[in-house]
């Protein structure tokens, strides 16, 4: 899942994009708010950590401005000031969930998990596909009950074809997906991580399958086809 983190502070900003690196995700970081609608449009982002307090353009007004755009996607608010009114505030201009600084990671890795499941429509946090299990706690998938060893390239390109099981995810989405702003996008790279997801799901229930001019598709195999 690629998220975007809008925080001022660099150090802040460095230490929570590492962290969330590690655990799976592909983070975007932009440091004001003038600059998360040029970011929204060079990604396909699937959740946003904003923090309030922001040069040139508050957090706030970047959250109504969003909104009013009609994009849903979800956001998660940070700010060192979380008094009642400012919740009530914000959570009225769109906010999905508000975390109070200092806070701990794992209970914005938690919020993270659930704002992604209500976005996908999914409330359990595991999710089945065939003999393929992926543990959105733990981030970790699962084949016939072994843990899959997979790099972050080819663990993004399977995470965003699990979430869509059973429907066609495009090329172009799973590149925008998994590319970070550091990183020159290769939409033809996608079919090298399939090609290596294919080999590692050989002989299980589950399979890839491509639909000509319009992606991928993760799908239960059916033995008797």
């Amino acid at each position: 899942m690629r998220l975007l983190l809008v925080e001022d502070n660099r150090e802040l900003a460095d230490w929570l994009s590492k962290t969330l690196r590690q655990a799976s995700y592909v983070v975007d970081v932009v440091h004001d708010g003038e600059d998360v609608e040029h970011a929204l449009a060079a990604g396909d982002h699937a959740l946003i950590i904003l923090d309030l307090a922001l040069p040139r353009m508050g957090g706030m007004e970047v959250l109504k401005r969003l909104r009013a755009r009609g994009n849903p996607v979800p956001v998660i608010v940070l700010t060192a000031n979380a008094s009642l009114d400012g919740r009530v505030k914000g959570l009225n201009e769109g906010a999905d969930d508000y975390l109070a600084k200092p806070f701990q990671i794992e209970e914005l890795e938690a919020r993270i998990r659930v704002q992604l499941r209500r976005a996908n429509d999914r409330t359990a946090p595991v999710i089945t596909c065939g003999d393929l299990v992926f543990d959105t706690n733990t981030r970790l998938f699962s084949l016939a009950g072994t843990t899959l060893s997979l790099t972050p390239r080819e663990h993004a390109v399977l995470e965003q074809l699990v979430v869509k099981a059973g429907r066609t995810v495009s090329k172009a989405a799973l590149s925008a997906a998994i590319y970070d702003f550091d990183t020159d996008a290769d939409p033809s790279a996608i079919e090298i991580y399939v090609h290596r997801l294919r080999k590692k799901l050989e002989g299980s229930r589950v399979q890839i399958a491509t639909l000509r001019g319009l992606g991928y598709l993760l799908r239960q195999d059916d033995p008797a086809s």
